[in-house]
């Protein structure tokens, strides 16, 4: 007989509070009919996954995403003869709605609930383990887990077909310049999306719409962006990459590497012996 077993390992991101990552793995454990505060994003990666939600029963493979919205009544348990692996993210609706909003091109849309429980989507899969990862693994500052958030937001709302593309502005805009004032001011620390739409006095709704008109890359990209030339500055002036990687908020010299020798075309340390005597 199987040996019966039932783990749950839960995960608290030290920048977004109160989201959290579940990581579970079961054989003998029935879930009772329960409803979250926040939106769940889970993906299956053994077993099979039966749950009842919506009025209708659902089997979710290895593979498939589930997504239950605020307040969505479900249950759930391990189907078939093989234990039951997954991960789960709860994210409180604070840290969604201009996220949903930017995507759809409407602040009313902030409230979007999706029409879909069982999801088979790999862009939406690869963001929801790459936020995973980043929070069980301690990885990245806040906006690189804020950047996969908003992967997720804009999928979800692509896929409910009211996705608005963002064209560019004709004429710079103050509050934006001072949004750019603000990230150079403060590369070595860990901002945040709220951080730099109040400098620029814009709601963060506002603040993400304008700033990729304006700028034609997404607030983390330009973060990133700032961060890999700062630590290039440093480089050339013989900072060790280690210390260059974590001043600039990298994880380690790897994450740091795989960054730069995307704009560089090599790792910081080639770099540094091109370009020093």
């Amino acid at each position: 007989m199987a040996k019966q077993f039932s783990r749950f390992d839960y995960f608290k991101s030290r920048h977004i509070p109160e989201l959290t990552v579940l990581q579970a793995a079961l054989s003998d454990f029935s879930y009772d009919r329960h409803a979250h505060e926040e939106y769940a994003f889970g993906v299956t990666l053994a077993g099979r996954q039966d749950f009842f939600s919506g009025g209708q029963f659902h089997r979710s493979p290895p593979g498939n995403i589930i997504l239950f919205n605020p307040e969505q009544v479900h249950d759930g348990h391990p189907g078939g003869d093989s234990a039951l692996g997954y991960v789960m993210i709860y994210v409180p609706s604070a840290h969604l709605e201009a996220l949903f909003a930017d995507a759809a091109g409407c602040e009313r849309a902030g409230s979007f609930r999706c029409g879909e429980t069982l999801i088979e989507d790999p862009e939406l899969r690869r963001a929801i383990l790459d936020l995973t990862n980043l929070v069980t693994h301690r990885w990245g500052t806040r906006i690189d887990q804020e950047h996969v958030l908003c992967r997720m937001a804009t999928r979800l709302v692509q896929r409910a077909g009211n996705y608005e593309p963002v064209g560019r502005l004709s004429r710079p805009d103050a509050l934006l310049l001072r949004a750019r004032d603000y990230i150079l001011a403060h590369l070595e620390d860990d901002v945040s999306l709220d951080d730099i739409s109040q400098a620029a006095h814009l709601s963060k709704y506002h603040f993400l719409r304008l700033f990729r008109q304006q700028f034609g890359i997404t607030p983390h990209q330009y973060v990133l962006n700032r961060r890999i030339n700062a630590a290039r500055r440093l480089l050339a002036a013989g900072a060790a990459p280690n210390q260059v990687a974590f001043r600039y908020g990298f994880t380690d010299l790897s994450h740091f590497n795989r960054r730069f020798k995307r704009i560089y075309g090599m790792t910081p340390l080639q770099y540094q012996r091109s370009v020093t005597p």
